[in-house]
């Protein structure tokens, strides 16, 4: 698996994408789960491009694997070497 720069807004909502959640008619909850699945979305996309497949195309050991090398790389080389910065 080849290791894609992370773009600095490339895991999580833009400021622009946070404010149309904000300004949608959608209760606290909705808000919560379309800003998740917004940022699922970005992550999805970065984790097919590293497997070089569709989104549709990755599988859920594909996925497995990717945390698990990501949290591997956290530990091994610190936050800043990861892909996800939590």
């Amino acid at each position: 698996m080849d290791v894609i720069p992370q773009q600095p807004s490339a895991q999580f909502l833009t400021l622009e994408e946070s404010a149309k959640v904000d300004a949608a008619l959608l209760s606290s909850p909705e808000k919560f789960l379309t800003r998740l699945t917004i940022s699922s979305l970005k992550l999805l996309k970065h984790i097919a491009q590293e497997y070089g497949v569709a989104i549709e195309d990755l599988t859920a050991q594909q996925l497995i694997a990717w945390f698990e090398e990501d949290g591997k790389i956290r530990r091994e080389q610190g936050i800043e070497a990861s892909y996800l910065k939590w």
